[in-house]
């Protein structure tokens, strides 16, 4: 059953006018960040395919993300970045959280009430509530892990760049077999989660490059803590 405004509908009647969905990607990665998105939808929203970014394929979750980030009709959506060094120092539940709130931080209108994909939420300034398998259940929640899906994608496909021989492009971070041997021939990168095994293993060497990652971050499109837009403000791709 695909997702729809079901759950919106409930607190829209509730008095609740604006509605954000938020989801995240990247948490279960041996590199890169983790990625949340917020996303405010109107009532009369209607985009064809909108459904969890996982039942996706990567090309229909690109055209899905640009007719989001430029509908006309949409009216905020915010992303939030934790790095893994982040992630490494507080933990990858606390730093989704944060990314969370970043993502919430960086709409350009402040919801009423947000709705979350998963069993644990932030503590929000205002009425929230944790829905799991919200990204299948809630176009708000499916719409935002699509945005997050694909923010990440891209970051991860920029990591590339700078640290080719681990396929970032391909395995975007994740725990494949060869991601798993080139771990064990080249030790973790800087972009790896020393918090998570087998990353964490301390006969890893560590590799080292002759390129500075700051600036490689800081020339990232899609660096930094928060970003958001109101969709009439987005450029065409």
């Amino acid at each position: 059953m695909p997702c729809d405004f079901s759950l919106e509908r409930k607190f829209w009647t509730q008095g609740f006018s604006l509605i954000a969905g938020v989801d995240e990607a990247g948490r279960g990665p041996l590199a890169g960040p983790v990625v949340a998105a917020a996303v405010v939808l109107p009532a009369d929203f209607s985009l064809a395919g909108v459904d969890d970014s996982k039942k996706l394929i990567p090309a229909a979750r690109e055209e899905l993300f640009g007719a989001l980030t430029r509908f006309s009709g949409c009216i905020s959506y915010g992303i939030g970045v934790s790095e893994s060094e982040e992630i490494d120092r507080i933990n990858i539940l606390q730093a989704t959280f944060r990314a969370m709130e970043r993502a919430i931080n960086a709409l350009t209108v402040k919801p009423e009430h947000i709705l979350v994909d998963g069993l644990h939420a932030p503590t929000f300034n205002c009425p929230y509530r944790a829905i799991v398998d919200g990204d299948a259940k809630s176009i708000s929640i499916a719409a935002a892990s699509i945005i997050a899906k694909v923010t990440r994608d891209r970051i991860m496909v920029n990591w590339h760049e700078s640290f080719p021989k681990y396929d970032f492009i391909s395995n975007k971070g994740y725990a494949t077999a060869a991601h798993l041997e080139q771990l064990q021939s080249l030790g973790p990168c800087p972009i790896h989660r020393r918090s998570f095994s087998p990353v964490s293993q301390t006969v890893f060497p560590f590799f080292r490059s002759s390129r500075s990652v700051q600036t490689k971050r800081n020339a990232s499109p899609a660096s930094g803590k928060t970003r958001g837009k109101s969709c009439s403000e987005i450029p065409p791709q």
